[in-house]
This record gives structure tokens, C-alpha cells and sequence, in this order.
């Protein structure tokens, strides 16, 4: 069994942060796209429930999750996990599309990932039609660094450099 709440991928972590994560003043990467950062709710109670190991992800476990999320009255539940969209399987088969269905009767708003098989036609996964399926895209934001070189000239280029010491 893997019993610790330890998030090794960090994937729940970022998510959590993204969704309720307090205000933060000069904020950056590495120096770049320095500004202010905060959630899209600053400050909103998390319940974590832990639905995948090293080995993958249990259907079993993510029902159970989506029963205590249930049992303990949560809002919103953010589902960031699905299966290919290879290999989705019809909405009455998929755990993720039951699960959210118990969970929308329950009055709980079910956010989940469109998956990372994008940008191609029929790649979308979670799209049961009580789902609020989100995904990203590109931005309009270039990471310009200065490379320097030899005699100190100095070239913009973009990238994002990191120096590990």
C-alpha cells in the first residue's frame, strides 16, 4: 500500500495552488513573468483525497474518494486525472464520468482535466455532460533571457535558462 499524503509527481499540489492558492507578491519564474500570482479562489478550504500510487490509479480508489468528497459536503470537486483519449471508454463504464454523476446529484459542481492528448480532433476526455471539462492552451507570453557570451555580448533569446549550482 502507499500510505503517505505525500504528493511525489506534485501535480495535485500545483492544482491545489491554481485553485485556492493565497495572493503572493513578486512572484516569478526563476525571474521571469515576474508579478503577483493567486488562485482562482484565494484562500478556499481543500479537502485532498488521494486516488493514485506509483502503480496508477484504481477505479475503486477513485470511487471511494467521490464518495467521501460526497459524504463530507465539498463544493466543488477538481478531478485532474483521466484516461487516454485512446482508450476512453463510453460515459456508463468511465469511473470518472459515474463518480461525477453521484457527486452532481449531490449538488457538488464536478471540474475535470480535457486530458494532455490535444490539440487533435476527438481527444477530449471527461466530457460527460455534467462535467465542466477545462483545459489550457498557449499563451501570448515569450520568456526572453540574455545570453551572454564571450567579449560580453549579450543576445535575447526565448527560453527559460536555469542554473543549477
Amino acid at each position: 500500500d502507499y500510505l503517505t499524503p505525500r504528493d511525489f509527481v506534485g501535480h495535485g499540489t500545483h492544482v491545489a495552488s491554481t485553485a485556492a492558492g493565497v495572493e503572493v507578491q513578486n512572484a516569478s519564474y526563476y525571474g521571469l513573468a515576474a508579478g503577483t500570482a493567486r488562485g482562482g479562489s484565494p484562500g478556499s478550504r481543500i479537502a485532498v483525497y488521494r486516488v493514485c500510487t506509483p502503480a496508477g490509479c484504481r477505479s475503486s480508489s477513485i470511487l471511494a474518494a467521490f464518495d467521501d468528497a460526497i459524504a463530507d459536503g465539498v463544493d466543488v470537486l477538481s478531478v485532474s486525472l483521466g484516461a487516454s483519449s485512446l482508450s476512453m471508454p463510453d460515459f456508463k463504464d468511465d469511473t470518472i464520468s459515474i463518480g461525477a454523476f453521484h457527486a452532481v446529484e449531490s449538488g457538488i459542481t464536478v471540474v475535470c482535466s480535457a486530458g494532455n492528448d490535444g490539440p487533435d480532433s476527438a481527444t477530449v476526455v471527461n466530457a460527460a455532460p455534467w462535467i465542466l471539462t477545462v483545459a489550457a492552451t498557449t499563451i501570448d507570453r515569450d520568456f526572453e533571457s540574455d545570453v551572454v557570451l564571450g567579449g560580453g555580448k549579450v543576445v535575447k533569446v526565448i527560453a527559460v535558462s536555469f542554473i543549477f549550482i
